[in-house]
């Protein structure tokens, strides 16, 4: 079963003339179905789909010979790399197909932004798009859904997360074997492969430690300690783990007040059914006692997926003063403020005093169990 994927319609308008498309995205997160299902209306003729993993294609595409490039691509019109990040020096290379063969299009696709960010930013400079791919939003799949189903699978949901393949499973023991492959095959094979990464158990552990501080504000030092690692090595594991996809973090907001925290970041799991996978918890909610991480990890993970495909432009930040005062999520969009707290239980919230004097015209809303599915679809 194909579920409608919605970026499918953004590749759909964003390939052209010389142009690169270039989607990011997880391990397993539906970026091959994408691409297939927007060849389903290509003639097969027009386009050359190949594999970055391919020795024979890095060769040709790694070559920066403009001879070996135009008889690499031929006569097709169409040019679409998966894992292309697996070529070197990607950026040149395609700089120099899309230079030198009139009306190329390419499409390339990677699960790290590693070496592909790196190695395409400057080359393609003016040159280039960029969509990125998440395990399905809610907004995807509520194409398939009605209210009450979704609303019935809700705790499925916050417990397995949204891979396409949990989703589409109707057995709780398969989600867990599958979300358990992942993490051990899948989730650390980009960052395993670099260089210089000499402590891959640390990596676990550290994602581990992160997993029970959702919401809480994270400290390099005390991380750290407790892994026996360096502050900078933590920072840097960090960063590799956001450019893989598996966390992403929120800074904290300040524009004018003395007392705001600004200091730490939050960091969040791109998938929640990762995240209980990593700590081997996939209890029932009503033997949880981490349901406010479990939601707001949710919630602001939808949010995001929503900006990402609808094309809403906004900075996300946590905002929290020293003395205790907090709010969850702030969007800065349009020139406004807009600041979530978010809560499993409904009822009402008074927004901090501290926040409606300090930003007059910002908006406060309380995101629950009642009015989430507007917020994120």
């Amino acid at each position: 079963m194909y579920i409608p994927q919605r970026q499918l319609e953004n590749l759909k308008k964003l390939v052209s003339p010389n142009k690169v498309v270039v989607v990011y995205g997880p391990r397993r997160c539906g970026k091959t179905t994408l691409i297939n299902h927007y060849l389903e209306k290509v003639d097969e003729e027009r386009y050359l789909l190949v594999s970055g993993e391919d020795i024979t294609v890095r060769e040709y595409l790694g070559s920066q010979s403009i001879i070996k490039l135009k008889d690499f691509v031929g006569k097709k019109s169409l040019l679409v790399i998966d894992e292309a990040q697996k070529v070197k020096e990607i950026g040149l290379n395609l700089k120099l197909i899309i230079d030198h063969i009139k009306n190329i299009k390419i499409i390339a696709t990677g699960s790290s932004s590693f070496d592909l960010a790196r190695d395409i930013g400057e080359p393609l400079t003016g040159r280039k798009y960029t969509i990125k791919l998440f395990p399905l939003a809610q907004l995807e799949l509520m194409q398939i859904e009605q209210r009450v189903e979704t609303e019935a699978n809700l705790e499925t949901r916050l417990i397995f997360g949204s891979y396409p393949e949990v989703v589409l499973s109707s057995d709780n023991s398969l989600r867990e074997r599958y979300l358990k492959e992942i993490v051990s095959a899948y989730l650390f094979k980009d960052i395993l492969e670099m260089e210089g990464v000499r402590h891959p158990d640390k990596i676990v552990r550290l994602l581990q430690l992160l997993a029970f501080q959702i919401g809480g504000e994270v400290s390099f030092n005390e991380l750290g300690g407790q892994l026996g690692i360096s502050k900078n090595t933590v920072e840097r594991y960090l960063e590799l783990l956001e450019k893989v996809f598996v966390i992403f973090r929120l800074s904290g907001f300040s524009r004018n007040l003395r007392k705001e925290i600004t200091k730490n970041a939050r960091y969040y799991f791109y998938d929640t059914g990762i995240r209980n996978a990593l700590i081997n918890n996939f209890n029932p909610l009503n033997m949880r006692d981490d349901i406010g991480m479990l939601w707001e990890n949710y919630i602001i993970c939808e949010r995001l997926k929503k900006q990402e495909y609808l094309g809403i432009s906004a900075n996300n930040y946590f905002w929290r003063t020293y003395d205790q005062k907090e709010i969850d999520l702030v969007e800065e969009r349009e020139g406004r403020l807009y600041g979530c707290e978010i809560k499993w239980k409904t009822g009402k919230l008074r927004p901090p005093k501290t926040w409606l004097e300090g930003y007059k015209n910002a908006k406060y809303d309380v995101i629950n169990k009642g009015n989430y599915l507007g917020f994120i679809t």
